[in-house]
């Protein structure tokens, strides 16, 4: 794959595609800015080799153009990190769009609306993909987090401008490498967070490659809900289903919670104020969820993590957002942070922001931007993203 080194920006007009999909607060501001300072260093460096800078992005899943979802907030934070102007437009594609860049100049950064306020970007469909790619003349991926997605910003561009990747990307490509075909042993993967349906394949895969996988957060609560072990767990998906049953429980691997912080209502309709107990997760009732592993479990995780040499830590073992449910999300990035002997990595939002609030960041040898895409990638999967820039022109 070609990088930055291998072209000529100069008066060239660049599209870089980026992970701005940035955690926002209930007011909508910017809670988490990593993901945008991790794409500062491409950004002057285009700026450095006198290019024209053409910048895109998706936020969140909004349906249809949803203003709450505008890259707005980004713009003006960028602008506040570069010391500089950042030109900002409300579309991604149209004659408007071009009208506009057609008279950017050397030094210059647009950064265009949400690509995902077209369905069209999430279909991969090539016209959207086109007319995308008319915006620029040299196409740079500077999003690893969102190259495991296979979408028109990411796997399409590249068939039609010449492509390469930016230096965020050549960083994690290079150390996540380095991971996966050589990793330090013993390896300790510790999953968290909620979507499983997008980490399922990972899941299966890093079951064969490291050497302790332990399982918590939503996709731990999921697993024991199919399994029968515990109720009142939301179901994911047919597909998602039957991946689970076909997962060994006594795998000696596998390390699943034994108990939890419980408490009544969900996250979607509110958390009933004030209840909360610590129990064995067979003892869920069905009107109750769990948002926390518990103590005995972190004893028990905190024993394997100890051994590490190598240590993935990828989602939040908990609701760490909230006081009541954090405690276990931080003792065990705490445990992770105190094994000097173990090369630490962490990857993907939710994971940063808790490291943020806990000020253990500086602790891990890598932080990687993407989550899923890192999962992907050192279980052995093909990233479309990758993939794209491999075989584009």
């Amino acid at each position: 794959m070609k990088t930055l080194k291998d072209f000529n920006f100069k008066n060239k007009s660049v599209l870089v595609r980026c992970d701005f999909n940035v955690s926002l607060d209930k007011n909508g501001l910017i809670s988490d800015d990593s993901r945008i300072k991790q794409t500062i260093p491409t950004i002057e460096y285009l700026l450095k080799e006198g290019a024209k800078i053409i910048l895109i992005s998706h936020l969140n899943r909004p349906k249809g153009k949803d203003q709450k979802y505008s890259l707005i907030p980004v713009s003006l934070r960028l602008g506040e990190l570069l010391k500089r102007k950042i030109k900002f437009l409300n579309d991604c594609i149209g004659e408007e769009v071009e009208k506009e860049i057609d008279k950017i100049k050397v030094g210059e950064i647009i950064l265009l609306e949400n690509l995902r306020f077209y369905k069209e970007e999430k279909e991969n469909d090539e016209s959207f993909a086109k007319k995308l790619a008319k915006l620029g003349e040299i196409y740079i991926n500077d999003a690893f987090a969102a190259s495991h997605r296979n979408h028109a910003s990411i796997a399409r561009i590249p068939k039609h401008l010449p492509s390469g990747m930016g230096l965020l990307l050549e960083k994690e490509v290079k150390v996540l490498s380095e991971v996966l075909e050589n990793p330090w042993r013993p390896l300790v993967a510790v999953i968290g967070g909620v979507k499983i349906a997008t980490k399922i394949r990972a899941i299966e895969k890093l079951l064969e490659k490291a050497d302790h996988l332990l399982l918590a957060g939503g996709i731990a609560n999921v697993v024991l809900g199919v399994k029968g072990i515990s109720i009142g767990q939301p179901f994911p998906e047919k597909e998602t289903i039957k991946k689970i049953k076909e997962i060994n429980l006594t795998n000696p691997k596998l390390h699943l919670p034994i108990d939890g912080v419980i408490s009544l209502g969900d996250i979607k309709n509110g958390l009933e104020e004030g209840y909360s107990r610590e129990a064995a997760l067979g003892t869920v009732r069905e009107e109750e969820r769990v948002y926390d592993i518990g103590p005995e479990t972190v004893k028990i995780f905190s024993e394997i993590i100890k051994s590490a040499k190598m240590i993935i830590f990828a989602g939040p073992l908990g609701m760490f957002e909230n006081d009541k449910f954090k405690k276990g999300t931080k003792e065990i990035a705490e445990v992770i942070s105190r094994n000097h002997s173990a090369f630490k990595i962490a990857g993907g939002g939710d994971t940063i922001s808790a490291l943020n609030q806990f000020n253990l960041i500086d602790k891990f040898d890598h932080i990687s931007t993407g989550g899923g895409a890192m999962l992907e990638f050192l279980a052995g999967e093909k990233l479309p993203g990758l993939e794209a820039l491999r075989s584009g022109r």
